[in-house]
């Protein structure tokens, strides 16, 4: 590029003029770098040449002590023009506003929905709107409207910007996106500078900002100090310059990797009592997003080799909100709580009205039917949702329970139908069936008792009227007596699906309780005439359906509501910091039969903290004849916390010690018993015992030594019940050391940690990916 003549400059200075005065810009720019809501005429000066008797910007504002000051730049200042870099126009990057009421939390999109929505920018047409799924489909970018909107939960829009320039003040800790239009306006002042070679250029804006171009490495932006003349007013704290940078690799601002587009599995998690989720007080929302971001970053560390190849992709986690609903308009209930509650400590007590209550209203039956419908129907709206854009998705589903949350889901799962079991002798359907004698006769052919067809409509008997015989009434028609008892068992069960049934033990199919072993009731006769009754079940009408227990066949103190059916069957069930032992005891459960599986989920995992107050353990209520450690979750760096292994080698050497003597006891025993025999005495009765001795030390140090390997293999041998598939339930989290000083003081916190563990997260990723047989890489 040939040195520009004094001419060139006059041009290139007066094109500049021209271009920035006409330009319109909308948005204000005061503290937060816009733009002034009238279209502005921008001011063009030549810092160089000052006017007479005033003093320039740079020589009036101070700059930051950490930034390069203006006054300090005559390095810069007398710039080879024919050294100057040709100009590249800018590389813009997407940004949006993490919260709508706070315009500094801006943060980048990934480069490829970065370069999605510019494809899209660059196509758009006048009075076309384009819509971009971004983050992994969980948002959509209204390209013109330039607003980001969630897909799957409710949330504020939030602001999204087309970023080139950016600044950042002395208060601020990381760089901020200027408005579009003040990065353009910026734009074409560097471009003409560049092309031209014209720097030191003071650009100023209607609303008092002032950004002076010194060279491409030094440009910065000055507030306005105050209502005074601006060369005369002193500086101030406010007058401090901003530095201004061009471009995003400038700014080093992280950008975020990209999400692979291959799902390989579907998770829900719900959320247990209160709004919050941790002390943070963040939303399940937010911790959410959050667990999703540790198993990203897990499985590019665990199953790297499996995303090269391609074989796994990535996993969906979706939460499941369902206090909004319980609190909402609709219920009323905050309103009915606030009237009876005292005025005094009434921080405490409004955080028990959000959050305690939670399981008060779980227990009633008014509210826990509201709680458990907002679940399932969540869930199920969700898994519609996620399969409409997602429609090539054929993986697995598998839902997470925090807390409260777990114990909804664990009640859930155990009133789930499976729709594929065809042999239990009764109709499955959603919809209530005809009562025609085309259903007589579907039921009794069902049931192999077809050839009593003719008799029961003899006496123009429809499904309903058959449905309240009795077993009198039965034996008169001429019924013998197995074809009655197969009938009424059809119809208790039936009925009690629909209306009254609950239970006490968890039973294994094969072990429930006949109906004709159940003594009558008086009250529940009045209640369903025709149905055997159950013992100890005793109730007034209600207005809500009884829970449907498939597998249990007394009471369990369970409040009678109707549990609604999930569209999938989860593959596995994970309860983090769960009180579902303690509930399922203290409503009269004794025992989890081994043989109990959930209808339509096969592995179920209780992970919880050691110190967590709410957590309960489920093994011992299967396999209460063994006292079984739960199993210690590994780390996800693939080694014990330094004070456990610490612990562990100081119970090692103190068996090594007791083996030691052991084996010095034994050296000595056996050296003294190869001693010639013609120098032994004969042994005596009464010697008995020395040699007895000798074989106990023996026999003890042979099973000292073989200790370790027998626990080993007895590990491997255990089969906890069926409820995992005869694998292990309880999995327990290591403390952090400084847990481990005082475990009262991290009680609170160790209930909430679930969300950011990530020994949790591999330990969910690893059963996902165990059976898509995708090899686990240890670190």
């Amino acid at each position: 590029m040939h040195r520009a003549t004094g001419e060139t400059l006059v041009l290139c200075r007066s094109a500049l003029r021209s271009e920035l005065g006409i330009r319109e810009m909308s948005r204000g720019a005061g503290e937060d770098g816009g733009l002034s809501q009238v279209p502005p005429t921008i001011n063009v000066q030549d810092v160089t040449q000052p006017p007479t008797n005033q003093t320039t910007v740079a020589e009036k504002v101070s700059p930051m002590g950490d930034e390069v000051s203006p006054s300090a730049t005559s390095s810069f200042e007398m710039l080879d023009i024919d050294s100057v870099t040709p100009y590249q126009p800018v590389k813009p990057h997407w940004f949006f506003c993490r919260r709508a009421d706070d315009d500094t939390s801006w943060l980048p999109f990934s480069g490829e929905d970065s370069q999605k929505l510019e494809n899209a920018y660059a196509n758009i047409g006048e009075k076309e709107e384009k819509v971009v799924a971004v983050d992994g489909e969980r948002y959509d970018v209204h390209v013109r409207e330039r607003m980001r909107y969630a897909v799957y939960w409710e949330q504020a829009p939030s602001e999204v910007r087309r970023c080139t320039w950016f600044y950042k003040g002395d208060k601020d800790t990381r760089f901020l996106p200027y408005s579009e239009e003040f990065g353009t306006s910026l734009e074409d002042a560097y471009m003409v500078a560049v092309t031209c070679g014209t720097w030191k250029k003071k650009l100023e804006f209607p609303s008092g900002e002032t950004v002076i171009l010194h060279n491409p490495k030094l440009i910065m932006q000055y507030q306005p100090v105050s209502l005074q003349e601006e060369w005369v007013s002193s500086p101030t704290e406010h007058s401090r310059p901003r530095t201004v940078k061009r471009g995003v690799e400038n700014v080093f601002a992280v950008i975020p990797d990209e999400e692979p587009d291959q799902v390989d599995h579907l998770v829900f998690m719900v959320h247990g009592i209160g709004p919050a989720c941790d002390l943070r007080f963040r939303s399940i929302i937010q911790c959410v997003n959050d667990f999703r971001s540790a198993s990203l970053s897990l499985l590019s560390t665990h199953y790297k080799r499996g995303q090269q190849e391609g074989s796994v992709g990535r996993v969906e986690f979706l939460p499941v909100n369902w206090h909004s609903a319980l609190h909402g308009d609709a219920t009323g209930v905050d309103e009915d709580i606030q009237r009876i509650t005292l005025p005094s400590i009434s921080r405490l007590r409004h955080f028990t009205n959000d959050t305690l209550l939670d399981l008060f209203f779980y227990n009633s039956p008014t509210y826990c039917q509201t709680i458990v419908d907002t679940v399932a129907s969540e869930v199920n709206r969700l898994h519609a949702l996620f399969m409409r854009r997602h429609p090539e998705f054929t993986g697995a589903i598998s839902v997470v329970g925090h807390s409260l949350g777990s114990l909804i889901l664990f009640d859930l799962l155990t009133n789930q139908r499976d729709s594929s079991k065809a042999d239990t002798g009764e109709i499955i359907c959603d919809e209530p069936c005809p009562l025609t004698s085309d259903a007589l006769v579907q039921t009794l052919t069902r049931l192999g008792l077809q050839e009593y067809l003719t008799a029961l409509q003899k006496e123009n008997l429809d499904l309903e009227s058959l449905a309240l015989c009795q077993d009198s009434d039965l034996k008169a028609l001429g019924i013998p007596l197995g074809p009655r008892k197969k009938l009424l068992n059809y119809f208790w069960r039936k009925h009690l699906k629909e209306d009254c049934r609950a239970g006490m033990v968890l039973l294994a199919p094969e072990l429930e309780a006949s109906p004709q072993s159940l003594p009558p009731v008086n009250r529940h006769d009045a209640l369903c005439p025709g149905v055997p009754p159950q013992p100890g079940f005793h109730r007034a009408q209600s207005i809500t359906s009884v829970v449907d227990y498939e597998h249990f066949d007394v009471g369990i103190g369970q409040v009678s509501i109707n549990y609604p059916q999930l569209v999938f069957q989860p593959q596995t069930f994970f309860a983090f910091g769960s009180p579902i032992g303690m509930f399922l005891t203290v409503r009269g459960l004794k025992r989890i039969d081994p043989n109990y599986t959930f209808p339509t989920c096969k592995s179920f995992y209780n992970i919880y903290h050691p110190y967590d107050p709410v957590a309960y353990r489920i093994e011992p209520m299967i396999v209460s004849e063994m006292d079984l450690e739960p199993m210690l979750i590994p780390h996800h760096k693939g080694r014990k916390r330094m004070h456990l292994e610490l612990k562990e080698s100081l119970t090692r050497m103190s068996t090594d010690l007791k083996n030691n003597v052991l084996g010095s006891l034994r050296t000595a025993w056996l050296s003294f018993s190869r001693v010639p025999a013609a120098a032994l005495p004969p042994v005596e009765e009464g010697d008995a015992p020395v040699e007895r001795n000798l074989q106990e030390i023996q026999g003890a140090c042979e099973d000292t030594e073989s200790s370790a390997s027998a626990d080993d293999a007895e590990e491997r041998e255990i089969k906890v019940g069926m409820l995992n598939g005869g694998r292990r339930i309880d999995y327990v989290l290591q403390e952090k050391p400084i847990e481990s000083f005082n475990e009262y003081l991290f009680a609170i916190q160790s209930h909430l940690c679930y969300w950011e563990s990530e020994d949790t997260a591999l330990l969910l990723l690893k059963e996902i990916y165990d059976k898509l047989d995708v090899a686990f890489e240890q670190q």
